[in-house]
């Protein structure tokens, strides 16, 4: 278990490192660990992509492009929980992209962001983290910030 430090005693450049065996991100400022989160990160068939990358994206109230609804012209959904490669849209509906609040994309497709967090890996590949922690990591990082994520 590392131990987390209060980000206002180091500064230095920031980092992530998410750790797929433990579910967990840890958020560095240079050698120093500032903050970790629980994550839930790709499920069988979805895995979240291992190597060293770089932040490429931003976006605080991103959509999912892919994963969401079909909803109608109220909003109510119509068809949930849909891929739109594979769920052919129901008349008179719209897609509605699932919620990922303060998204960090760091490969195409791939992120940190807001989410639902079962205990095991649940999601399509990002990796999911409770608000205040995706709102940390979010608020720290830049576009080139590096993300190693390890099995």
């Amino acid at each position: 278990m590392v131990t987390a430090n209060l980000p206002q005693r180091h500064s230095g450049r920031p980092s992530i490192v998410v750790k797929l065996r433990e579910q967990q991100a840890y958020l560095y400022r240079g050698r120093y660990v500032t903050a970790a989160s629980r994550i839930s990160s790709g499920r069988e068939g979805h895995r979240t992509p291992i190597g060293s990358f770089s932040v490429i994206r931003k976006d605080e109230g991103h959509r999912s492009s892919l994963y969401g609804d079909y909803v109608d012209g109220s909003g109510r959904v119509v068809r949930p929980n849909v891929d739109v490669r594979k769920d052919p849209k129901p008349a008179h509906s719209k897609f509605l992209g699932a919620s990922m609040p303060y998204f960090v994309e760091f490969s195409p497709g791939y992120g940190l962001h807001q989410g639902y967090l079962p205990g095991v890996p649940a999601s399509h590949g990002c990796i999911r983290m409770p608000y205040w922690k995706a709102r940390q990591f979010y608020n720290t990082v830049h576009v080139g910030t590096s993300v190693v994520v390890k099995p």
